[in-house]
């Protein structure tokens, strides 16, 4: 896989297809989060379009995004060789109040839960609480 360089800490990997109006609402929310403090400094935003060779192939390394739950958010942690690796849970399935199923449950990230739980959207607050965990781990 090759990683593009970066001097940021963290990476948000953005899982998502054209014409897909929850991908385009998770990528404004999330441009919005990370063009403010703390983030704009910490945090670089990848946008992988899982209908194109190199965004599928990205999808297919993470191995833990359900793809009928796009889009869907993972964060990466960035190392001093600039190699990234995605951020595990602190509590790998815990039970998450603000993310709730829309939790990913290995690593730090979240999935589009379309259940009578989530319907289909993924909130400001969502979006921050991920970020939030990735930076403290």
């Amino acid at each position: 896989m090759t990683q593009q360089a970066t001097t940021k800490k963290l990476v948000a990997h953005v899982f998502g297809k054209k014409g897909c109006a929850k991908c385009t609402m998770l990528n404004r929310r999330l441009d919005a989060l990370l063009a403010e403090e703390p983030w704009k400094d910490l945090v670089e935003k990848r946008y992988n379009d899982v209908e194109t060779a190199d965004g599928l192939v990205y999808f297919c390394l993470a191995q833990c995004v359900n793809p009928n739950r796009i889009p869907a958010l993972l964060m990466a942690k960035v190392g001093q060789d600039g190699h990234e690796d995605f951020i595990e849970r602190l509590e790998a399935g815990g039970v998450d109040p603000v993310c709730g199923a829309s939790m990913l449950y290995q690593y730090v990230g979240i999935q589009t839960d379309y259940g009578t739980e989530g319907k289909g959207i993924i909130t400001p607050e969502m979006i921050e609480h991920v970020l939030k965990e990735a930076a403290t781990c």
